[in-house]
């Protein structure tokens, strides 16, 4: 299993991206915390913004797919995307994830 996970602006714009994933079994799970408070550097100037995380659980063969639909409909110019693999998942929920995932995506 991998996660992986992005920042969006307001909480509208995470449900959004969430159900449309969701929706064409890009995922199996999407979780979104918020707000949260973010620090960092944009074009040489110190940055602040609450902003919304969304935390993408999928099977590999759904990065592709995934990658491709969050970064097109993402609406940073450069959105965070980071992925990483599970070091261990539970047996009962790995098997609920692929009983749930599509390796053909819609």
């Amino acid at each position: 299993m991998l996660i992986a996970w992005t920042t969006i602006a307001s909480r509208p714009e995470a449900e959004t991206l969430a159900a449309g994933i969701i929706a064409r079994n890009l995922a199996t799970c999407v979780q979104i915390d918020g707000p949260i408070v973010s620090h960092y550097r944009w074009r040489g100037q110190t940055e602040r913004a609450e902003e919304y995380r969304l935390c993408f659980k999928f099977l590999p063969a759904q990065l592709l797919a995934l990658q491709s639909h969050v970064l097109r409909h993402h609406p940073y110019e450069t959105p965070e995307w980071v992925v990483v693999r599970a070091e261990h998942v539970g047996e009962k929920y790995l098997s609920w994830a692929q009983a749930n995932s599509s390796h053909l995506p819609l």
